[in-house]
């Protein structure tokens, strides 16, 4: 690793702390918010749930969001470098962060084709009236319908999906190879601005339809007796957890890139509550929407709600195609907040890894983006296959629940417990922000996030084990599933086998 790339002349930065906010704000600000977090809150006790998702948020999501941007602000390096410095064994751990990231952008981005096809089949509601039908067995094309028994059964590519899949990864290239500033700070400067206008728009027309009400109350009545359920406190420290892009790598990077005097602590907050404020907005707009479909429908709100890519392919052209006036106008805002929403973390997935690739092989930006997005790229027509959405479905659950609790957890206990250097971070946070972090900063980190997260995960396998996921063959289980969390954790192991000590003059930047 040359001490160059710790210069502040050469390593990219930020343009303003402006750009930074909005970039991590785009990071966290993804899918996950619009069509996992309204049916999580409706599932786990409505208005309650928000008690314990901000216990979640104070005492995992915040701190160590604000971790992450004290690793990277303070050694200026990706995740494996930066946990090198932390402690000479655990470069592996930032190589499997990065790894995960990896594995998630390869089925990330036909996500993001879907959403490009949806804003066409749009315009004069191309989807027809059965919904499901269209997206599963017309646009996909998904083996034997949605049954689980065509698992195994690959199919060919299918070039309506590939197509947008294609454009899709022409724009996230375009925006890696222009880097930090010109790329990825100037996109989110002109998308996260047009996310919010546009989720505002959607959420006001979706609040005035008849029976709006009727999905808001469902969604907001709180049910107190649901505190007392241990899955729920799950859910909500799950929910954090995922939708904050902790344990990704990616503030790690991002942080790595800021000007050598930050506020990171109120980087952390500001970009917190934003996340927060966004997915509970969403959820008022796809509630409210929900509420409208069911009262078209004759049925109650709770046989329509749905999550995940059922909500936004199936469920929402529904609500779409039942509105009175100007269908295609709110089908084609809907579906291009929802790309807009995933490019932006898209490109933040896939920056954590070149800026580890760089770093490790002393690459230039072109060559990593070259790199990473080809061996993406490949890996992603997996998904554009006919069983594509089994597999996409099946990697989603393991490496989120598996890969990123586990290796947040391993974060939380190597700077707590093992490097022990939880202090000095502390100290770095408070010598560069306004807002001092405090004893719960330290209090968390050191027991109530370890303690939960590895509850988490003990909760997750019995679960597993209980009930397969989505019923699919345990052989898909374990090859597609169990089989990209191992794969992302050998490929760490064999990344880190040849690490070189840091230089002392790095070393000794990394501690101002």
């Amino acid at each position: 690793m040359s001490s160059s790339v710790n210069d502040e002349q050469t390593r990219d930065q930020w343009g303003t702390k402006l750009g930074f906010i909005l970039a991590a704000m785009g990071s966290a600000i993804g899918l996950g918010n619009i069509w996992r977090y309204p049916y999580v809150v409706y599932e786990n006790g409505g208005g309650a749930f928000l008690i314990p998702y901000f216990v979640a948020l104070a005492t995992a999501g915040l701190p160590i969001l604000i971790l992450e941007y004290s690793l990277g602000h303070r050694y200026r390096q990706g995740a494996p470098a930066t946990f090198h410095f932390v402690s000479r064994r655990w470069e592996g751990l930032g190589w499997w962060m990065a790894g995960i990231s990896f594995m998630i952008a390869t089925y990330y981005v036909v996500i993001l084709g879907w959403c490009l096809s949806f804003i066409w089949y749009s315009l004069g509601e191309q989807w027809g009236e059965d919904t499901g039908a269209f997206f599963i067995g017309e646009y996909l094309a998904t083996s034997s319908g949605a049954a689980p028994e065509g698992f195994w059964e690959l199919g060919g590519l299918q070039w309506k999906v590939l197509v947008p899949t294609l454009i899709a990864w022409a724009m996230v290239y375009f925006l890696l190879q222009r880097g930090v500033s010109k790329g990825i700070e100037m996109a989110s400067r002109i998308l996260m601005p047009a996310l919010i206008v546009m989720l505002l728009v959607i959420v006001l027309r979706a609040v005035t339809l008849d029976g709006a009400a009727n999905g808001l109350d469902v969604l907001f009545t709180p049910d107190f007796s649901a505190l007392g359920d241990a899955a729920v406190w799950v859910a909500a420290y799950g929910q954090v957890f995922f939708s904050l892009s902790i344990a990704f790598s990616i503030m790690i990077a991002y942080s790595s890139y800021l000007p050598s005097r930050t506020d990171l602590s109120n980087s952390g907050l500001i970009v917190g509550l934003s996340n927060a404020s966004f997915e509970f907005l969403a959820a008022i707009g796809v509630f409210a929407a929900l509420g409208f479909l069911a009262g078209v429908s004759g049925v109650p709100v709770t046989e329509v709600v749905e999550s995940g890519v059922v909500l936004a392919f199936v469920v929402f052209p529904q609500v779409i195609s039942a509105l009175p006036a100007l269908n295609s106008v709110f089908g084609v805002l809907f579906f291009a907040t929802l790309f807009f929403a995933g490019i932006t973390s898209m490109v933040s997935i896939l920056e954590a890894v070149i800026a580890a690739i760089r770093e490790k092989f002393d690459l230039s930006r072109r060559a990593a983006v070259n790199w990473v997005c080809g061996m993406a790229g490949v890996i992603s027509l997996l998904y554009v296959t006919e069983g594509g959405l089994f597999y996409l479905d099946t990697v989603d659950h393991f490496v989120n629940a598996y890969g990123l609790v586990v290796a947040g957890l391993a974060e939380v206990l190597l700077v707590a417990w093992i490097a022990r250097t939880l202090n000095e971070q502390r100290e770095h946070i408070d010598s560069m922000s306004y807002v001092k972090v405090g004893s719960w900063w330290t209090i968390s980190l050191k027991f109530i996030t370890p303690v939960l997260l590895g509850f988490m995960v003990v909760y997750g396998l019995w679960q597993e084990f209980a009930e397969p996921y989505e019923g699919y063959p345990g052989s898909g289980l374990v090859i597609i599933g169990a089989g990209s969390v191992l794969l992302t954790l050998l490929l760490a192991m064999a990344l880190s086998l040849n690490s070189r000590a840091p230089h002392d003059d790095l070393v000794h930047a990394g501690k101002k």
